[in-house]
């Protein structure tokens, strides 16, 4: 091998690594083009088809999907399309799934059930999994003489009867019985084929097989299968629910009232699809009498995946909507807004409105939800047996809408809605009403959108976002604190109505309980012979409590029970006013908005903000107080000494923790922000003959975004001297802050690369170029592009050693498919004097 490679061998290594990258480029571009131009453009082109409603678009449709107008905005409309289609699919494979595994309703099989009923149990026992006990109860025994078999007083004399009536019947039973048989088996045989064939078509076909990113050309028929299967969801989830709930629209003349609500199309789809399940329900019914089973299945599930999917459109987009709107409307006279001014903003923006509604009323679902596990954690269990536990882990919503009959449905909606309707009454709109009367000066709150402050609503905005909001919510103190009140309050109820019993249950009992539990669990562990007097219903109790708890607990009920439960809910509702008045209204906003308001003048001066800033910022200087109250208090019992040792450790503590926090989120952003300033924001905002303004607290609260965004990107990245530095002062956190460390190996080497990159560009400008003699408007055009100019110097530099790297690897490579023989694994043997340095290859060694 010659000591460098010949030039014709560089250049032809070169060739061949230059062709197969165009090679490769040319497979990828067609994959993009495929996925990202084909399918989106194709589907969109598709919907508006179908969706214009003339003949002509049908017969002009190859030269519209190949029309070069609007590429863009149809290939994002297409993607949307697409997606939509896709997540159809999905969840129709997904409640496929619900359905074999949790099982299909009991009026959807009650047919199919009854050849079996010969055999006695497995109608019961699917009774029992699919509806309830209740369904159970309902089904009649199919033999009489078994059933009466079990309460009689003469035991032997019956089974004779039994045995003789099942000779009788014998011939028939086992012929039921081996029809089903049949039929298992010719299905268990057509399962298992087709789990092998899923296996190893499985095993072939991978995300890089069917995207087409191994280098083949499989995935344009996949390609086809996709367009496909969009043109088909299209045309039966879209296009034939739309037209019936038109068509129906137009029929009953509601046509004008549809167009007034501005979604048109989602309102016609929604009463199509209310109109093809009232079909389908009909179709199956009539199906069951001409006695079509099949037929009368398929229209069942039919039913089911248009009732879920309305139950979900229901739950998750309607009845948060409900709630923004309702909050929104008890929430007027605290903006000082009307009705009107909430119509006139429907009617310029309607989905923009719609949205923020429905988003607010998500976020208060949630809240609410979240308050419920609270009290599940309190109160006995049992209490709220009238409210789903989201924390039972046999707890399936989707089971629940398969299942259950749409009158409970719409009867469980009802009662959501005049419930959280109540709450909201009850602690915003009748405490609103009691702050205007009592302080008419204090509302309404500004909620202005502009600002004439020099402090940019963004820079608030993210101020909000990263630093107060994460301090408030990231803390498990403020949901201690809650938890307490909630058990202080339920104490002091239960022994006022004697409901103690009802709401916490009784201790003694629980320990007792506890005791017996672990009683019966050691007698078990000794494989103790159970007692014969505790009879089956005890057996049956225990093997149902293996599992877990029953979500039940027994409790004594008192005297006048009824009137007791009402005047509990009573002081439930007088204390929740009282608490939305005390805790939310009057010490939080008022000390917080006035707190907010005289912090914020020094920062804004006399000019009005946004009023969620200053209650943002009063509430956090509330919660910082309260925090140093509480670990005062708890300190107090360990005496002066040990309060004068805390609070000298965490004086230290708290400077420290200023310092570096004054390095790192006041120093290093506020640098960061000027620098992506001067960068990228100025050379592209500010013309040349114009003089760019800078806002320190804008650029401060940028940078805290950007800062976040390198730290994230940093700690995902490689490992690095950064990224060690990080992870080591995030390991020690604020107990075991150490400042000499972080100063010397994070605020220092980073605040000295950001000084020199907006420094030396500075210096340059100002004080080099002048002394070359340039004209005026040289030197400003210097000064202007010159951080945008040095940026792109860095950039073009890393770019440069990257491909010298990439040379340095493609010359190896060369090397290597030119003149490497051979690879052979050695030991590695340790030799001294000469015979280490000899040039003599080592021997290979046999293991």
């Amino acid at each position: 091998m010659p000591s460098r490679l010949p030039i014709q061998d560089i250049f032809a290594g070169l060739v061949t690594s230059i062709g197969t990258a165009i090679r490769y480029w040319f497979h990828y571009t067609l994959v993009a083009f495929a996925w990202l131009g084909v399918v989106p453009l194709t589907a969109c082109r598709i919907y508006k088809c179908l969706f214009t409603g003339s003949v002509s678009s049908l017969l002009t449709l190859p030269l519209d999907i190949l029309s070069t107008e609007n590429l863009l905005a149809d290939c994002l409309q297409g993607c949307f399309v697409v997606t939509c289609t896709l997540c159809a699919f999905i969840s129709l494979v997904w409640l496929r799934e619900q359905i074999v595994h949790g099982g299909a309703p009991q009026w959807l099989e009650q047919n199919q059930q009854q050849p079996l009923n010969g055999v006695g149990q497995p109608n019961e026992a699917q009774a029992v999994v699919n509806g309830g006990v209740e369904n159970a109860v309902l089904d009649q025994p199919a033999n009489p003489a078994a059933e009466n078999a079990v309460v009689g007083e003469n035991p032997e004399i019956q089974e004779e009867q039994v045995d003789e009536e099942e000779e009788d019947n014998e011939d028939e039973e086992d012929a039921v019985v081996e029809d089903a048989a049949d039929a298992n088996n010719g299905a268990q045989d057509d399962m298992n084929w087709n789990a092998l064939e899923w296996d190893r078509a499985a095993e072939e076909l991978t995300w890089e097989r069917m995207l087409g990113l191994d280098g083949s050309l499989v995935f344009l028929e996949h390609v086809f299968w996709v367009v496909s299967l969009n043109t088909l969801f299209i045309l039966v989830f879209a296009f034939c629910p739309y037209h019936i709930g038109h068509f129906s629209i137009v029929g009953l003349g509601f046509e004008e009232y549809v167009q007034a609500s501005h979604f048109e199309g989602l309102i016609t789809t929604i009463v199509g699809y209310v109109l093809l399940a009232v079909t389908l329900i009909v179709c199956h019914g009539l199906a069951a009498l001409v006695k079509f089973q099949r037929s009368r299945r398929l229209l069942g599930v039919c039913y089911i995946v248009v009732k879920v999917s309305l139950l979900v459109v229901v739950e998750i987009g309607v009845f948060p909507l409900i709630c923004g709107w309702w909050l929104d409307i008890c929430s007027l006279e605290m903006f000082d807004a009307t009705l009107k001014d909430r119509e006139l903003s429907f009617q310029s923006a309607p989905g923009t409105t719609m949205f923020l509604h429905w988003l607010v009323g998500m976020v208060y679902v949630f809240y609410f939800a979240s308050f419920i596990l609270l009290l599940r954690e309190v109160l006995r269990p049992g209490v709220l047996w009238f409210l789903r536990n989201l924390n039972d882990p046999d707890f399936n919503p989707v089971q629940e809408m398969i299942h259950l009959p749409i009158y409970r449905h719409l009867r469980r909606f009802i009662l959501s809605v005049i419930v959280f309707g109540s709450i909201v009454l009850l602690m915003l709109w009748l405490p609103i009403r009691i702050i205007k009367y009592l302080l008419p000066n204090f509302l309404p709150y500004n909620v202005m959108l502009y600002s004439d402050a020099p402090v940019s609503e963004l820079s608030l905005e993210l101020l909000l976002l990263q630093v107060v909001l994460p301090a408030l919510l990231e803390q498990g103190h403020t949901r201690q604190w809650l938890k307490g009140l909630v058990r202080a309050w339920t104490v002091t109820a239960g022994y006022l109505l004697d409901l103690h019993s009802y709401l916490l249950g009784d201790q003694e009992e629980n320990e007792n309980n506890a005791n017996q539990q672990a009683n019966n669990q050691h007698a078990r562990n000794n494989n103790a012979i159970p007692v014969v007097g505790e009879g089956l219903h005890a057996a049956h109790q225990a093997i149902l409590q293996q599992g877990g708890p029953v979500g039940f607990q027994p409790y004594r009920r008192p005297l006048k029970f009824p009137l007791r439960i009402f005047l509990l809910i009573v002081f439930m509702c007088i204390t929740l006013l009282i608490a939305s008045l005390i805790c939310l209204t009057l010490p939080v906003f008022v000390f917080s908005v006035f707190a907010g308001r005289w912090l914020m003048s020094f920062w804004t001066g006399t000019a009005k903000i946004h009023e969620l800033y200053t209650a943002a910022c009063g509430l956090y200087v509330c919660w910082l107080t309260i925090r140093a109250v509480t670990v005062l208090v708890a300190w107090m019992p360990q005496g002066r000494r040990v309060i004068f040792q805390k609070v000298k450790e965490w004086s230290l503590m708290i400077m420290k923790t200023l310092i570096v926090a004054i390095l790192l989120a006041g120093v290093v952003p506020l640098l960061l922000g000027l620098l992506f300033e001067l960068v990228i924001v100025a050379p592209l905002r500010v013309p040349l003959d114009q003089t760019p303004l800078f806002y320190p607290w804008q650029d401060w609260a940028l940078g805290v975004l950007h800062a976040k965004i390198i730290a994230a990107i940093t700690l995902m990245g490689p490992q690095w001297w950064l990224k060690t530095v990080i992870e080591q002062v995030y390991a020690n956190g604020i107990r075991n802050i150490d400042l000499h460390f972080i100063i010397r190996k994070l605020a220092a080497p980073v605040i000295s690369v950001l000084l020199l990159s907006l420094c030396v560009p500075y210096i340059i400008a100002s004080g080099v170029v002048p002394l070359l003699g340039v004209t005026a408007e040289m030197q400003n055009l210097v000064q202007r592009r010159i951080y945008p100019f040095l940026l792109m110097v860095v950039v073009l530099m890393g770019i440069l050693s990257f491909q010298v790297r990439q040379f340095k690897r493609l010359y190896e490579h060369i090397k290597n498919d030119k003149y490497l023989v051979g690879q052979r694994l050695v030991n590695y043997e340790r030799k001294s004097g000469k015979q280490g340095t000899s040039t003599t290859p080592p021997q290979s060694s046999q293991e």
